[in-house]
């Protein structure tokens, strides 16, 4: 059996300007980064950013969810991009928008975010490294910041800030633990201004999040400009347009923020641009790929990150009523492996049939579909063939499905491609042409304490919220600043609906611990920090690095 990567390297690809021209796009659209990756240009950016300011003109948005995560796998990624090709394949103009995978867990755990055997989008290997630089970019403009803010410090401080507050943290987009807490500027006079500091992954930080939200360079820097780096002695914010070097960050982000263009393995045209983690940023793909691809399809697939009490509803309480977007249906990606294992069972035992714990694990599926149903999105459950499941168990979680009040159908992307997945791109049509009674989980009016409440009871079925004194402050805080109608970004593990790493299945009637908030002014939320959550992961005991390799013609193995 091939590889995911040796099926992308034997696949051939057609030159995107060709792919392109599906979606009505010229070469003179594009800047080439090679045959098989472009960006968008500015004046294409802006001309399709002009078409979709009339909705009436936009194509529908379906968003990709998924179950809670487990060691078995669920294939989130592998089931959107099955699903673009499947509304190919019954005659409808689709697009697909990803966001790009981070080097993190690439070299991690997780592996990359390019699909699986066939679904995925090529070139997997450029896609999953360096792709067109984006988050080179990104971490290279966060750090640009805070080397401004220690220099500042340096020669004379005359914004008085101290360097106690300093919230700013550099970023790596790699997994190391060590960098999460370190001092800085120690040596002799010339060396700095001592002071402890933070690293966190690239994709976490708030650069990510404003390139993913802003759709043109005067957003872009209107965002730089209003984030709060830290207060002065005086307890008054300071915001990092103060130090007046805000056209210099965004100028190492002006290719950043345009959308990049690639392929599937069945020649669908894919925008890939951003990407935040779900389980510690907003986890989701750019506004300007996702109104890029309303704008030159019919049909656009989308995903966000981990669960959908993690992603989809960042998706939808903070991407959407950012970029006035609304969505038109949700798949709930499922498998029987990961519905097992929710019911307890053993991962070494997964391919042996067990509706007993099949049925038990159902119940966090289950707490998905109601979430969604709180948004008012119709939903299908998506359930993502392994070769180990049986007739049975398939049988078994179409019945549940049902009784919860959606429908399941079977997805064979990994295996066949689109036409596994053509019920699913009937059903999901289907859907779409319903009208659409999509709703925010909350009001923005609503304080910033219950709006946290809300999600954890609604969301996360959590009995009460614990505060930690140090956070309901820092909301008061927030608030007296005129920031209480920002939206909450949850920064909590992807392994729970809660925020217990190892509660499987279901949980409810719990405290759920706040410890920390953050503000993110320029992105333009509130991130809180449930548990023990950190925003720079570690690498596990054998990270898939151990299995990564390159030849002399630059041919790479072990990517995943």
């Amino acid at each position: 059996m091939l590889t995911d990567i040796e099926i992308a390297q034997q696949n051939k690809m057609l030159p995107v300007a060709e792919v392109a021209e599906k979606i009505g796009l010229k070469k003179s659209d594009l800047e080439f980064y090679g045959d098989y990756k472009a960006k968008l240009s500015f004046a294409e950016l802006n001309a399709l950013q002009e078409k979709v300011s009339d909705t009436s003109k936009r194509g529908k948005l379906i968003l990709v969810t998924a179950m809670t995560p487990t060691a078995a796998g669920e294939g989130k990624s592998t089931v959107t991009i099955a699903l673009g090709d499947g509304l190919r394949h019954i005659g409808k103009k689709s697009v697909i928008a990803l966001r790009e995978p981070s080097l993190g867990p690439c070299f991690g755990v997780k592996g990359g975010a390019c699909g699986g055997g066939y679904a995925q989008v090529v070139p997997m290997e450029d896609i999953n490294l360096h792709f067109t630089g984006d988050i080179h970019a990104i971490t290279a403009a966060n750090n640009l910041m805070a080397a401004l803010i220690d220099n500042h410090l340096q020669q004379g401080n005359e914004l008085g800030i101290d360097p106690r507050t300093i919230s700013w943290k550099r970023c790596v987009d790699l997994n190391d633990r060590a960098l999460r807490n370190v001092v800085i500027g120690l040596g002799s006079r010339i060396d700095g201004v001592p002071r402890e500091s933070h690293f966190q992954i690239s994709v976490a930080s708030e650069i990510m999040a404003i390139v993913c939200l802003s759709k043109n360079i005067s957003e872009l820097k209107e965002r730089i400009s209003r984030i709060t780096i830290g207060e002065t002695y005086t307890k008054r914010p300071v915001t990092f347009g103060e130090l007046k070097c805000t056209g210099a960050i965004a100028a190492l982000l002006k290719d950043a923020i345009r959308p990049n263009l690639v392929q599937t393995l069945e020649h669908t045209p894919a925008f890939i641009h951003g990407g935040p983690f779900a389980n510690i940023a907003h986890g989701c793909n750019s506004v300007n790929a996702t109104l890029s691809a309303l704008a030159t399809g019919d049909y656009v697939v989308t995903e966000a990150g981990f669960a959908a009490d993690l992603g989809a509803e960042k998706f939808f309480d903070i991407k959407c009523r950012t970029a006035g977007l609304t969505p038109n249906a949700a798949v709930i990606v499922a498998t029987i492996r990961a519905l097992k294992m929710h019911g307890g069972v053993a991962k070494a035992d997964l391919s042996s049939e067990n509706l007993t714990a099949l049925e038990k694990g159902f119940a966090n599926v289950k707490t998905h579909i109601e979430n969604m149903a709180k948004f008012g999105l119709p939903v299908v459950v998506a359930i993502n063939k392994f070769v180990s499941d049986s007739e049975a168990e398939i049988a078994l979680v179409k019945k549940l499905c049902t009784e919860a009040g959606s429908q399941a159908i079977l997805c064979e992307g990994w295996g066949k491609g689109g036409e596994g997945a053509t019920e699913l791109a009937e059903k999901v049509v289907e859907l779409c042409e319903r009208k659409s009674s999509f709703k925010f989980l909350y009001e923005a009016e609503k304080p910033l304490k219950e709006k946290i409440e809300t999600l954890a009871k609604e969301i996360y079925r959590a009995d009460h919220v614990e505060f930690d004194p140090k956070a309901l402050k820092k909301l008061s805080t927030y608030e007296a600043a005129g920031y209480g109608k920002l939206p909450i970004c949850m920064a909590k593990t992807q392994n729970s609906i809660s925020h217990d790493k190892t509660a499987i299945g279901a949980t409810s009637g719990y405290a759920f611990p706040v410890r920390d908030v953050q503000l993110y002014s320029g992105a333009g939320f509130v991130v809180a920090f449930a548990g023990d959550i950190v925003d720079m992961p570690g690498l596990p005991k054998a990270p898939s690095a151990l299995n990564i390799d390159v030849d002399d013609n630059g041919v790479i193995s072990g990517l995943f």
